[in-house]
């Protein structure tokens, strides 16, 4: 059985909807970013955020994608760091609970928080403190964690690691797998571009990208930006939201539309939309029929708040898969 592996931060997002987005300009949040900040702004944001009514929930792009997998019956695993406290413990739980192998280090810091303002127009902007998802080192790495898995799944958020991206992705092709890279935020590919292009088209097999990200890496549209991208991996996907999906491989390029749904919280989407596309990919699909069902997780994490798919839809979702495939 194909096995998954992801690697990301390891974060509980405290999730909020905003009225409006003049609270992201007191906090000093750019809308629809993902801003790295210290103890002291968490506190601050913190102490807005409560005045919100707010729920949590365990979060991290990769751990989103592969909790995706997980409820698709994909055997996966996770590679990241905990704090030895609630969140932590909430953390580690939840994994467990849906059935994906932990390969968490828990050390004596505080566990990674992701504060997420939801926008009336579903817009998601992140004030992350990394906390004990930061201590993830290159030199604790071992060989044994990438065994038996066929892909291996990275969360672009990592890529300000330099040392810890090599490590990984050398570790994963001894152990034979494929790479894939999910770029995560536009404001982290303009800060690690010439990095990015420096480990694409040595190590990586798959990429994702939204329309964002694509225009930071290449300066380029969306169609345009995954031919650039397609020169240099195997398969290229770039995402333009409410449009849908261009996906390429080799000559071969397809344009997967969006579903309409109605868009309550766009977080998790990328990242569920990832876990339908490399389901697809496991399982032989098509590109266009993995771009739809990429299309479709992505559309049922949208119509609820958090970046998870409400656990009474699964069944359904499979039996839905099922007709694409």
């Amino acid at each position: 059985m194909t096995k998954v592996l992801g690697m990301g931060n390891a974060l509980v997002d405290v999730l909020a909807v905003i009225e409006n987005d003049k609270i992201l300009e007191l906090l000093g949040l750019p809308k629809g970013s993902m801003q790295l900040i210290d103890e002291t702004k968490l506190e601050i944001i913190s102490k807005e955020i409560n005045k919100l009514d707010k729920s949590i929930v365990s979060g991290g792009s990769a751990s989103n994608t592969i909790i995706g997998l997980a409820s698709l019956n994909v055997e996966t695993g996770f590679l990241g760091r905990i704090g030895s406290d609630f969140y932590g413990t909430y953390y580690k739980e939840d994994l467990k609970k849906h059935h994906v192998k932990s390969h968490l280090t828990e050390v004596n810091e505080a566990s990674g928080v992701a504060s997420t303002f939801i926008s009336k127009d579903g817009e998601r902007t992140f004030g992350t403190y990394l906390g004990a998802a930061a201590l993830l080192h290159a030199d604790e790495l071992e060989a044994n964690d990438f065994k038996e898995y066929d892909y291996f799944y990275i969360e672009g958020y990592l890529v300000q690691s330099h040392d810890l991206i090599k490590k990984a992705i050398v570790l994963a092709k001894e152990a034979g797998a494929k790479i894939i890279l999910d770029m995560a935020s536009y404001n982290v590919v303009e800060a690690n571009r010439d990095f990015l292009l420096e480990i694409i088209p040595r190590y990586v097999d798959i990429v994702f990208a939204n329309e964002e990200e694509a225009k930071a890496l290449f300066s380029l549209e969306p169609e345009e930006a995954v031919s650039e991208i397609a020169k240099q991996v195997d398969t290229a996907i770039v995402k333009t939201g409410e449009k849908g999906s261009w996906i390429q491989q080799g000559d071969e390029k397809v344009f997967v539309p969006a579903l309409k749904v109605n868009c309550v919280d766009t977080t998790g989407a990328g990242d569920l939309y990832a876990a339908g596309f490399i389901y697809g990919l496991i399982h032989n699909c098509p590109l266009s029929a993995c771009g739809r069902i990429g299309t479709l997780l992505a559309a049922n994490v949208i119509e609820a708040i958090g970046a998870k798919i409400e656990e009474n839809k699964w069944s359904r979702l499979h039996q839905d898969i099922k007709k694409l495939i």
